[in-house]
């Protein structure tokens, strides 16, 4: 495993990429494939990843387990999108691969969990 200086942790807004649709994804993993973390903001992904039923949010959590990369979702309100979304982000906030974190702050410490030397 790398030393904690040379974790390479970044946000899908600082790679360029969006979420928008399931057909976004093969450039967004070849975006992500190297790094030893991702945080998700909002804005980075479209209408789509709220929707449950278009798939785009399940698809894009199983290609990040697939790829082993800690991801931590930043949303400050889980409930802003819905009951059966709400209920997805709470599920994942105990998740040991794609955690879903109400801050910025949340999103660093657990992925320097992930990462640390007891991981």
């Amino acid at each position: 495993m790398a030393h904690p200086e040379t974790f390479t942790i970044n946000t899908l807004g600082f790679l360029g990429v969006r979420a928008e649709s399931v057909l976004d994804l093969p450039g967004l993993i070849g975006a992500v494939y190297g790094l030893d973390g991702l945080i998700v903001h909002a804005t980075d992904v479209g209408p789509d990843f709220y929707r449950l039923e278009s798939g785009l949010a399940g698809e894009l959590f199983q290609r990040l387990v697939h790829l082993r990369l800690p991801t931590a979702c930043v949303l400050p309100d889980w409930n802003a999108h819905g009951e059966r979304f709400a209920q997805l982000a709470s599920e994942h906030a105990r998740h040991p691969q794609v955690r879903f974190v109400h801050t910025d702050e949340d999103a660093l410490l657990w992925l320097a969990g992930q990462l640390g030397p007891d991981s």
